[in-house]
């Protein structure tokens, strides 16, 4: 087991036992990442700081079902996600859904590589043209290809069959390299 691991081990059994400083290592550890796991998907940086709060209320009140069977890492990102889609699904269904995109920025290094700058300009264009897919593209594509997820994984968090999650992330795929060829 890596020293980190056993550091958060630690850290988990202090927040079981009611230690805050010990929650707010944790969501120090954890806020950025799982805050652009939920920019992601609801696209807006209001409601991504929304569901990233409420997925660490959720993780912290739950904590007692954390067996350790994957990293605290997975176990929280998972919540992340499934309310992140909760709230994007829900936030659809009252034509809520904010009109202007919001622009993920890219950090400026000084004396950063043109090769890695051109990198992430690439990437920018990518993640914009994401944004411009059918929702179940873009969500599937996000927890495919971002967030590392299995199609078995994906299969079970958008509650489709598994040759339909195959099918999609294909098809989604395709689109993405379609708008990419056409826009740029």
């Amino acid at each position: 087991m890596s020293h980190e691991r056993e550091h958060t081990d630690d850290l988990i059994q202090l927040c079981l036992e009611g230690r805050q400083s010990a929650q707010m290592e944790i969501y120090n550890r954890y806020y950025k990442a799982m805050y652009n796991t939920a920019l992601r998907i609801v696209k807006n940086s209001a409601e991504a700081e929304d569901v990233m709060q409420e997925s660490f209320l959720n993780a912290f009140t739950k904590l007692h079902t954390f067996k350790g069977e994957v990293t605290f890492g997975s176990w929280l990102k998972r919540i992340v996600i499934n309310n992140s889609i909760y709230h994007y699904r829900k936030q659809r269904k009252r034509n809520e859904v904010a009109l202007d995109d919001i622009m993920y920025k890219v950090e400026d290094n000084d004396g950063v590589a043109s090769d890695h700058v051109f990198t992430e300009l690439k990437a920018q264009k990518v993640m914009e043209t994401m944004k411009r897919l059918k929702d179940n593209y873009r969500i599937s594509l996000t927890l495919h290809l971002i967030e590392g997820y299995d199609y078995e994984e994906i299969s079970t968090i958008m509650n489709m069959s598994y040759a339909n999650c195959r099918t999609t992330i294909s098809r989604a795929k395709a689109s993405l390299r379609n708008k990419m060829i056409n826009a740029y």
